[in-house]
Parts: C-alpha cells; structure tokens; sequence
C-alpha cells in the first residue's frame, strides 16, 4: 500500500483536502479523529489527561472540554510535551491497528496535523502539505470556528513554521485561493502521482520521470534530505552510512531532477537483506549488469553494488548500495 502523510497548520485547509481523498477512493486514518476516541470517556488515556491537568478539563457529563484542555496544554512548551507524551503513544497503536487492516492496493492518507513536529513524514511514502499565509488562517480560526484570536495565534505558534513544512513537503498544496482551486490540486496530485506511484510500489516498478510533475524550481537537496530520511528509515541498522550524492546531470528537462543517493553496506549479503526493505518502502530493485557485478575495485564505480529506484513519479531517484571499502 501507498503511504502519504497528510499536513498542514490548524486552519490551513487540510480537512478539505482530506475530504477530496477521501471522495477519490483514499483511506483515510485522521490523527484527531483517533486522538478524541483515545480520550473518550471511560478510556484511560481521559484518566491520563485529568492527572496531568486537573478535573477542570472536563464537562459535567464526564467527557473532555478541549477548549479547556488547549488553554492548559498550549501555553507553555513543557504542558504541550506532557499532553503529547500522553495522547500520542495512543493514537500510534490505534493507527497501526488500521494500517494492518488496509488492503495492499490501498493509498492510505495518514492526516496528521503535527507530522512535522513529530517527524514521522520519513516513515510515509509522500507527504503532502496544505498551505495558507497566517493571517488567513487566523480568520478562518476567529471567523468560522469561533476560535478567541489570542488562542488561535497561540495554536499557530506552537506548531512548524512555513519553512519546516516546506522542506518537509513532497508536494506543496496552496490554499491562499478559492477553495475549489485547493480541490482541483489534489486531484491533479491523486491522478498524476498517487495512483501511478501506489501501482508501481505494488508492481516493484521504478517510476518513469513525468514531465507533467517536473519542477524546475524546485529545492534538490531539500528533496534529496527528504529521500535520505526515508532510506534511513527503511534501512534501519542494516546501513553504514546513507549519503545524497546530487541531482544526475544529463540531457533533458528532467536529468537534474534525478536524485543519485548512495547507502554503503558492510558486504553484499547485507545488501541482499536490504533489499526487500527497499522495495517495500518504494525503492524497487533494477536489475543492471554493471550494478549487479560482483568484481570489487578500489574505485567506487567499480566496487559491488546494487542499484534500486524511486517508484515515485513525481521524483525519480537512483539509489545505490555498496559494499564498504570494495
């Protein structure tokens, strides 16, 4: 299955974009949704939460006053770690649960409004980001919500900044327009990237470069950061090192946006270990005579390597992995 994170500040648009996914056929696991079943009542993350924070955050009839609850925990950074290292915990073991139930041709949209804060987009296939300038969402919050402004500048302060989200972002959803224009990018994304890029995750298919997606603005390095992150993930212990070497250089429109990563291993048995890793994380292997020999050299074009490749339409990448030292 295709993993994608789902991001964005509170009062961003992100509900939207959910709510287009889910309409083109996305499972959809929205963090809040479990975060308020974890603390219904009866429950003992709701018991946690009244230890750390006082009877007062709850209503008469027992269940959670989150407004309560937001003026406590996010005036200071200690209160907000104390409420996260509760209630997190939790919505990790109830997420896993539906993963484990999806089907594997399934795109599973994981809506996580602090992905960034908690750095889990390495552990996602994609993230997708939904943006909008502060002060848009500071009258979204006031206006629609309800939200006292002072709360709401507080919420804001206390989560990524633009820049954060920007070098965590795969693909950049801008919702300073109209909200039809935020619709019409996110299926542009699901149809050109989502659905090629699930098909050829579960195919064990390198993706072919798209120049429906090319960029050519867009950061390298902050996208080569973002794939390093993800191969260490995948990788765990099994590699030594994980290294972004550059964008390929070549004829084209899209030879530099082709990320060159190498992962160094102790011995090509290990390589052979990593290698179902890889694939299942969306880096299927690409058998080739001259990645595939086994006759080490001092120079590292020669050394024994494999060679895998993005899946991702939207940022074709070749990875690597070589055997330490030759």
């Amino acid at each position: 299955m295709l993993r994608v994170g789902l991001t964005g500040g509170i009062g961003a648009g992100k509900s939207t974009a959910s709510a287009v996914l889910d309409e083109l056929g996305a499972i959809i696991i929205d963090a809040d949704q479990i975060a308020r079943e974890v603390v219904a009542p009866g429950t003992p993350g709701l018991e946690r939460l009244v230890e750390a924070f006082g009877r007062d955050i709850l209503l008469d009839d027992g269940s959670l006053n989150r407004p309560a609850l937001a003026a406590k925990a996010f005036k200071d950074d200690e209160s907000r770690l104390r409420l996260n290292s509760i209630v997190h915990p939790l919505v990790g073991q109830r997420t896993a649960e539906l993963t484990e139930s999806a089907a594997d041709d399934a795109i599973l949209v994981h809506d996580i409004p602090l992905l960034i804060e908690n750095a889990i987009g390495p552990t996602c296939n994609l993230v997708l980001v939904v943006h909008a300038e502060v002060e848009q969402r500071i009258e979204r919050l006031t206006g629609m919500r309800g939200m006292p402004e002072e709360d709401a500048r507080a919420r804001i302060a206390a989560q990524a900044t633009d820049e954060q989200r920007r070098a965590a972002a795969d693909v950049w959803l801008d919702n300073t327009g109209e909200p039809h224009e935020l619709e019409e990018q996110v299926r542009k994304v699901w149809e050109a990237r989502l659905v090629p890029f699930e098909r050829n995750l579960r195919e064990r298919r390198p993706a072919s470069a798209s120049l429906e997606l090319h960029q050519p603005d867009s950061d390298s390095e902050a996208a080569g950061a973002r794939v390093v992150a993800r191969l260490r993930f995948l990788a765990g212990e099994l590699a030594q090192r994980v290294d972004y070497i550059g964008p390929s250089s070549g004829p084209g429109p899209l030879a530099t946006d082709v990320l060159d990563i190498q992962i160094t291993v102790a011995s090509m048995e290990v390589a052979d270990e990593l290698a179902p890793k890889l694939e299942n994380g969306g880096f299927p292997r690409v058998p080739n005579l001259t990645s595939d020999s086994s006759l080490a050299g001092t120079d590292a074009s020669e050394r024994p390597k494999r060679l895998h490749a993005s899946a991702d339409p939207g940022r074709p990448a070749n990875v690597y992995v070589l055997r330490e030292g030759g």
